[in-house]
């Protein structure tokens, strides 16, 4: 169990890489403590990346990642690869793990996730089977100044080890922020106006909100929900105006014309902007929308992967919303899950939704991305904000009034 027991929404992606039967199911199994990964002595028995969501004792909830040997050969060993170069993107902390002294591609993959600033943990797996050790250690060290853990994944020997190196290896900046930042303090009341539509999931909330609230909770503040059509009522019930309004962007013009003064709006959606990518960036790039013509392109990124309803957020609303402000003829694409082009250079825009299903350093790998092309990136929080022509009225975490 870990230490703190608050669920964090931003959980640490280990990512486990090496060659073909290094040992990496193994290391999976004997971290987890069950059969998570398929192991066998066949070379090549992962494919697709593995996630396993764990808790580590004084770490916390954390998302494990098995992937399929770098060195994997032939085409469908290349589209392997691929999606082990893909996981790079999402992890927070790589274990590296070998078992030879052929460790070319080893050092490879280490410069590229030290370019990343990723940080590496080396380990030497089977030890109760090789004999030189030594002369592996050696050589990252001398190499890229990484001293290798020796570790038998099989019996777990060491395993302990790689535990206290993560610990240890954790960036510093890692979960220090949270979702409504500075925005409220134990006591304050918030007001959660949270629609239960047709796109919402039978039966429970969406994990933004879900998050959200237990954010709140920890921080000792009272917390009041409410749908969009009882907003009036739930403002109405309260001896006082709430310190913090947290709304579904959808509804921002609702909850904005009746809001109390001196309560301060932002959404879910905006909070996740803040809380996962750059909220700067997101703003910045919502002028973009300003600049867009019938000939321009945009992309809408999603995270999670479903099956689009009636007036869905990505593919219908905001879809008629741009087209109603830039004319018809406006092309957009719609993209979900890990579907991010590696070029974006053809698109003016790319919209972002909230991405609560993604870490934080996955989103930051694709606003650097976008930067690098000169891309303007927003999200779907923003947007609609600024669509509505309240962007400068809303509230950002750690932050004044935009405005």
């Amino acid at each position: 169990m870990s230490l703190n027991n608050t669920p964090r929404a931003n959980q640490l992606h280990i990512g486990i890489f090496g060659k073909r039967n290094s040992g990496k199911s193994t290391l999976i199994n004997a971290i987890t403590g069950h059969n998570t990964a398929l192991v066998s002595e066949v070379a090549g028995t992962t494919t697709d990346p593995v996630y396993k969501t764990i808790e580590i004792y004084g770490i916390g909830p954390c998302v494990l990642i098995d992937t399929a040997g770098f060195d994997d050969e032939g085409y469908l060993g290349s589209m392997r690869v691929e999606k082990t170069r893909m996981a790079m993107q999402k992890t927070d902390i790589a274990l590296i793990v070998c078992n030879d002294d052929e460790i070319s591609t080893e050092l490879e993959w280490i410069t590229e996730f030290k370019a990343r600033k990723t940080p590496v943990i080396v380990i030497i797996n089977k030890i109760d089977r090789i004999m030189n050790a030594d002369r592996i250690s050696e050589l990252f060290f001398r190499t890229c100044g990484e001293l290798p853990l020796r570790i038998s994944a099989l019996t777990k020997a060491g395993v302990e080890k790689i535990r206290e190196e993560i610990i240890k290896k954790l960036p510093a900046d890692f979960d220090a922020k949270d979702i409504t930042g500075g925005l409220v303090k134990e006591g304050d009341t918030v007001l959660l106006v949270m629609p239960q539509d047709i796109q919402a999931p039978k039966g429970r909330l969406i994990l933004p909100q879900v998050q959200t609230l237990r954010e709140l909770l920890d921080k000792k503040c009272l917390v009041l929900s409410c749908t969009a059509d009882q907003y009036k009522d739930a403002l109405a019930s309260m001896v006082k105006p709430p310190k913090l309004i947290i709304t579904d962007s959808q509804v921002f013009s609702l909850v904005y014309e009746n809001k109390p003064e001196e309560s301060l709006l932002t959404s879910f959606s905006v909070l996740y902007a803040c809380y996962k990518g750059d909220i700067n960036y997101f703003v910045e790039s919502a002028a973009a929308i300003d600049r867009l013509t019938e000939n321009s392109k945009v992309l809408i990124a999603e995270a999670c992967t479903h099956v689009p309803l009636e007036e869905d957020i990505g593919r219908i609303k905001l879809p008629r919303m741009l087209r109603k402000r830039v004319g018809e003829g406006l092309f957009i694409k719609n993209v979900s899950g890990n579907d991010f082009p590696q070029d974006v250079s053809e698109y003016d825009l790319i919209i972002q939704c909230g991405a609560c299903m993604f870490n934080r350093k996955y989103v930051m790998n694709r606003v650097e991305q976008t930067q690098e092309q000169k891309v303007p990136m927003t999200n779907y929080g923003v947007v609609l904000a600024y669509l509505t022509g309240i962007l400068d009225h809303i509230t950002l975490p750690n932050a004044e009034l935009f405005h």
